[in-house]
């Protein structure tokens, strides 16, 4: 229940953990409230996206309250997009059997009993614990193995080679918050935005740590991030070739597909990214190679 007092034209009493739309985008996407700043004209109210990975700001005569559960047309859409791809990505694995536990080798349900087989481990480094604990919730849904980290975009540059050497993951998704100057023309040039410098430096020193491109699989960026630049750093994967949002579970999808895919196939940009919802719009990449190994044989003691 929301306390609104009407003065105006202006909704007031707005606080920190509402949800909220604003009326001059056409109510286009659900935000929360992160924070409020009192400036001359008035309070300015900052958001962040409930799915989106967008961080804004409006006063308060733009924005309309809603309930908890609301979502916007766009977000309905994203919803079942989210939703059918959990759905493929399962059914479409086919032979994996859903009761093990994911830390130790997976039974793997074929013609020949015996086998079995591991995905790729990945290490998902996030700058908003909102959008990571998301992550995480989906992770465990598509049954991958992952360790989860909550770290500033201005501190991951520094923290990421130590990281890399504790969990020694096959996979790691670099992301956060970003976007892109109103106005700006230069779309190459890293001061024009607003975390995609600090993706790419922890790009950089990840592959001044590991360069193969298949020892380790690097997804980085966020809203609107410098999808070239990262990319010329050493990430096999980047957003946003079309400066687009991105969605919160994009990363989620591309790496399920990189983890799942046998280290015998290489995997096209376009397999890649089959299951995401923002598709080549929000990510690009480079040809990669899957991370799943089959064994033999199987284990009666597992």
């Amino acid at each position: 229940i929301y306390i609104m007092t009407f003065y105006m034209g202006m909704y007031e009493n707005m606080k920190i953990g509402d949800v909220v739309v604003r009326k001059s985008y056409d109510r286009d996407i659900t935000f929360k409230i992160i924070d409020v700043k009192e400036e001359t004209r008035g309070k300015l109210y900052i958001l962040k996206g409930i799915n989106l990975r967008i961080i804004a700001d409006a006063v308060a005569d733009d924005l309309e309250p809603v309930s908890q559960d609301s979502l916007t047309e766009s977000e309905k859409i994203f919803s079942r997009q989210v939703n059918r791809s959990i759905k493929d990505i399962l059914t479409n694995r086919g032979g994996f059997r859903q009761e093990y536990n994911i830390t130790k080798f997976l039974s793997h349900k074929s013609s020949n009993e015996l086998t079995f087989g591991r995905p790729g481990k990945i290490l998902h480094i996030d700058g908003d614990p909102e959008y990571l604990d998301v992550c995480l919730k989906v992770y465990k849904q598509l049954l991958l193995d992952v360790v989860g980290k909550n770290i500033p975009e201005k501190d991951q540059p520094g923290q990421v080679v130590e990281l890399a050497k504790e969990i020694k993951p096959d996979i790691i998704v670099i992301t956060g918050h970003d976007s892109i100057a109103k106005g700006t023309k230069d779309y190459t040039n890293l001061d024009n935005y607003k975390n995609s410098r600090y993706f790419v430096k922890t790009v950089s020193e990840l592959r001044n740590y590991k360069s193969n491109y298949d020892d380790l699989v690097i997804f980085a960026g966020a809203c609107q991030s410098c999808y070239e630049k990262i990319l010329d750093s050493g990430a096999n994967f980047a957003s946003s070739p079309s400066r687009v949002l991105i969605h919160c579970l994009d990363p989620v999808f591309l790496c399920e597909k990189i983890a799942y895919t046998n280290i015998e196939k290489v995997v096209s940009i376009q397999e890649a990214l089959e299951n995401t919802i923002t598709r080549t719009n929000g990510i690009g990449g480079l040809q990669t190679r899957g991370k799943y190994r089959e064994g033999f044989p199987k284990s009666l003691y597992v």
